[in-house]
């Protein structure tokens, strides 16, 4: 379990494959549900959940969490992007993944559903079943990002270490990284024991993907819409 961050979850049930603990996952009535594909990044920019004006033109209440340079603060959402210029909203540093049993993860992903930017998704939470060699084990997300880069039902999750992609500027200036972020631009640190390079705030997330991720990547995914768990909830402030 070395470098999990795990939390105190609200626990309802007993997983009966596994004997384990687990939270009581309600799925969404009509909700959206299908295949998917996953990526990873994490390039400390602000996300495009964490933008105020979209408030208003779409379904979730608040915009996601940002913060300053030091991952932790939480700063006014009116803040333009650690990874423009004159930025100063970043990441904040909470918003990576952690355990709550050996089946089941909680995190944050960017997705889209069409290939486009889908705001109205923002904040609203998936549960990610796992294919191929990871099968058996699920991960729920948080919307936190979106965009046109990605594909039709991608979900690109935010994992410390997995890549700064085409935004190489927000870890440059929050945490003096190379210009390819740690490891490569386009998938990040290559073993658990590079994830010592990252900052040691971030390093959980990054060792999440050697440990629960089994060092799998980019596995095929089926998903679901749930509603979100009060624990990711608190840590974005944002509810769909």
């Amino acid at each position: 379990m070395k470098g999990f961050v795990v939390l105190l979850i609200t626990v309802a049930f007993f997983d009966a494959s596994t004997g384990e603990p687990s939270p009581e996952i309600i799925p969404v009535e009509g909700g959206l549900s299908g295949d998917g594909i996953t990526t990873r990044y994490w390039d400390c920019c602000k996300p495009s959940c964490g933008w105020a004006d979209l408030v208003n033109n779409t379904r979730f209440k608040t915009p996601v969490h940002t913060c300053a340079i030091d991952g932790i603060e939480i700063i006014d959402p009116q803040q333009q992007s650690g990874c423009a210029d004159v930025g100063a909203a970043y990441t904040c540093s909470n918003q990576q993944p952690f355990v709550v049993n050996s089946t089941l993860a909680y995190g944050f992903s960017a997705v889209s559903f069409t290939g486009g930017e889908d705001y109205h998704m923002c904040c609203s939470c998936m549960l990610l079943n796992f294919q191929g060699q990871l099968s058996g084990k699920k991960m729920l997300v948080q919307i936190t990002n979106t965009g046109s880069p990605l594909a039709v039902n991608q979900f690109d999750i935010e994992l410390p270490g997995g890549g700064v992609g085409i935004y190489p500027h927000g870890c440059m200036k929050q945490w003096n990284a190379s210009e390819t972020g740690w490891g490569d631009t386009f998938g990040g640190v290559h073993s658990d024991a590079e994830c010592s390079e990252l900052p040691a705030v971030l390093q959980p997330g990054c060792h999440f993907r050697f440990q629960f991720m089994e060092g799998v990547s980019n596995p095929p995914v089926t998903f679901q819409q749930v509603q979100c768990p009060r624990e990711l909830v608190a840590i974005t402030g944002c509810e769909y």
